[in-house]
């Protein structure tokens, strides 16, 4: 659990809602399953902020898919190593490769992008 104490503050103020008890039960539900505070819930959520967990996964997702990057990467020097080793590759089959390592360049372009702005917004 959280110390009370954020930025040299103690949390003191309260605000009292009123709703329905399934929603009560909705959200912590919701709350246990996330394995996170009611109120952090409900404070980041009228802030707009990233909840831990969303942000870790956030943060697990953006690792896999550099991972995944680098398996096709790795692959690619096996195929030039094997290209180079044989000295005779027909050209269709040549600009069929070029064509696709640019489909892949143009996906990591796209994939940075993605990136930084999903940084951008866990920043904040």
């Amino acid at each position: 659990m959280k110390d009370l104490k954020t930025s040299g503050r103690a949390k003191t103020a309260r605000i009292t809602l009123r709703l329905h008890q399934d929603t009560k039960e909705k959200w912590l539900l919701h709350c246990t399953n996330s394995n996170v505070h009611l109120s952090d819930y409900i404070i980041n959520s009228v802030e707009g902020k990233l909840l831990d967990n969303d942000r870790k996964e956030i943060m697990n997702f953006i690792e896999n898919q550099v991972n995944i990057f680098a398996k096709i990467e790795n692959n690619i020097n096996q195929i030039a190593r094997y290209i180079n080793s044989k000295k005779d590759f027909p050209s269709s089959l040549l600009s069929e490769y070029n064509s696709k390592l640019e489909i892949l360049n143009n996906l990591k372009i796209e994939q940075n992008r993605i990136i930084k702005k999903i940084y951008t917004e866990l920043a904040k």
